[in-house]
């Protein structure tokens, strides 16, 4: 890691508002004269709907209905239009899980750091852009190998409960902490949710 200036991102791959916060934090990192760097924190945005193996129930109630996901709908509609977000094709991925994808990355950001952010950008662009499901290990050694990693490597590590060890304690962490919805970003002390403006971003981190 570089002596950058650092800003915490807790986000979930599944999450339309996290690769749209993305857009947002790309704009404003590209705005700056010096580098601001990102600290990846993984969050669960599907942890209610989850059972004992792990797997999604997705007829477990988490009073997400369907006037929710309309004005949510609209909410997408309107950030992309906002940050130029034209590639986005998906509105919303209801079905993919993205624990294996945070699990490889989470393996990524502590091996390999410096191509973690390709990693993290190719698998937002895989599901946002692309339609592929990042719940699907070929897939997720796919973008692995396109970006340079070792494709093998990735599938072993996702097929090994290590890192979804390491996942789990994360979450709690990210509880801990009091984020409860994504994406959040942080910043000495102080925070911001949702996907916000380049604007709203530079005043967390700049104070003005």
């Amino acid at each position: 890691m570089s002596d950058a200036d650092e800003i915490t991102v807790y986000s979930d791959y599944v999450c339309p508002f996290c690769y749209l916060g993305r857009q947002s934090l790309s704009e404003y990192q590209a705005e700056r004269e010096e580098p601001l760097d990102i600290d990846w924190q993984p969050f669960d945005l599907r942890a209610q709907k989850r059972g004992p193996d792990g797997e999604i129930d997705h007829d477990v109630d988490d009073g997400k209905d369907d006037e929710y996901f309309e004005k949510a709908r609209e909410n997408v509609q309107r950030l992309k239009e906002e940050y130029g977000a034209d590639e986005m094709q998906m509105d919303f991925s209801r079905e993919v899980d993205s624990l294996d994808a945070q699990a490889a990355s989470l393996y990524v950001s502590d091996e390999y750091p410096e191509q973690w952010l390709d990693f993290d950008v190719a698998i937002f662009e895989a599901l946002w852009e692309e339609g592929r499901d990042i719940g699907d290990l070929d897939v997720l050694v796919d973008i692995a190998e396109d970006v340079g990693l070792n494709p093998e490597e990735i599938r072993e590590v996702v097929e090994s409960e290590q890192y979804h060890d390491e996942l789990r304690a994360e979450f709690r962490e990210a509880q801990e902490h009091g984020v409860t919805g994504v994406p959040t970003f942080a910043y000495d002390g102080y925070g911001a949710r949702g996907a916000v403006p380049p604007s709203q971003l530079r005043r967390l981190v700049e104070g003005t």
